[in-house]
């Protein structure tokens, strides 16, 4: 993106001159090269590129999961990459919004419970049990799985899983949905089935999203496609085909879950917002482990 766009100056994400090295042995290994980045408020985002390009050290970087050896990551103008754990755990509950490939579903809950859970978990979140358990009802309703609200993930098909996996990812109003993969355990029908749902948050309700895909078929969905190799950008085009996206403002959530006044109580342990941080950490260590040459 040009310094003459108009999303230049006030984007979600603004990433600049990244680096991330990983030691492996006694080699060191560059996975992300002098990266920059930026994405304004509405767009989707697909990042595409093949095995060891660096798209997953990438998106978790972008995801808090992960800092850059060297360089800034600006996350709605906040460098996070030099803030402490409890913060970036803070982030991650309340401002982020993930989708893993392998859904990471808790087995043996109930999907409404899934669901409902960052809210328990964030700072911020409704004390009330019964306001937490209704927007997650609210929210499985949004996503087409309403009367499947009881069911654990053992009991749903594989785009069942996604679908609540989605919907946990909305529970919080993230300002950024940060999808890895999402479409990689689903069958091809879908997989295109997930995806129609991810444009029509973009498309009608004006959320951001990044998505990484290794697909170009997933990839077309999105409004902007960049591309990886070896550690750097060597690609960031529009996809014409895409009509725009609607103009941020009133989060997704809120126009399907409607939200009461706050209540006045005790904040929350700062324990409690680390602990969901924290699960998302275990969540991803397998695929930040699996990624770090890609």
């Amino acid at each position: 993106m040009s310094r003459e766009d108009p999303g230049f100056a006030n984007p979600v994400i603004r990433v600049e001159n990244v680096t991330r090295a990983f030691a492996v042995g006694d080699i060191e290994v560059h996975a992300l090269r002098g990266v920059d980045l930026s994405v304004r408020a509405g767009e989707f985002v697909a990042i595409m590129g093949s095995s060891g390009s660096g798209k997953s050290t990438l998106m978790n970087i972008l995801g808090c999961l992960d800092r850059p050896t060297t360089g800034h990551y600006y996350l709605e103008g906040v460098d996070v990459a030099g803030l402490r754990e409890p913060d970036l755990a803070r982030i991650r509950s309340e401002r982020l919004g993930f989708v893993f490939q392998s859904f990471n579903l808790l087995a043996r809950t109930s999907a409404v419970e899934n669901v409902a859970l960052p809210l328990y978990y964030a700072a911020s979140g409704p004390v009330r049990a019964s306001v937490r358990t209704e927007r997650a009802r609210r929210a499985l309703q949004f996503v087409g799985l309403g009367e499947r609200e009881r069911n654990t993930p053992g009991q749903l098909s594989g785009g069942q899983q996604q679908r609540v996996a989605i919907a946990r990812a909305l529970i919080n109003t993230p300002s950024l949905l940060l999808a890895d993969e999402p479409t990689g355990n689903l069958d091809t029908r879908t997989s295109h089935e997930i995806m129609e749902m991810l444009v029509a948050l973009n498309r009608d309700r004006g959320l951001t999203i990044v998505l990484v895909t290794h697909e170009l078929d997933i990839a077309t969905y999105a409004s902007r496609v960049v591309t990886m190799r070896d550690g750097e950008i060597v690609s960031d085009e529009r996809n014409a085909e895409r009509p725009p996206a609607a103009a941020p403002g009133k989060s997704v959530v809120s126009m399907v879950v409607p939200q009461p006044p706050r209540q006045e109580a005790p904040p929350r342990p700062v324990g409690h917002t680390i602990a969901f941080g924290l699960m998302i950490l275990a969540a991803a260590a397998q695929a930040i482990g699996r990624n770090k040459m890609r």
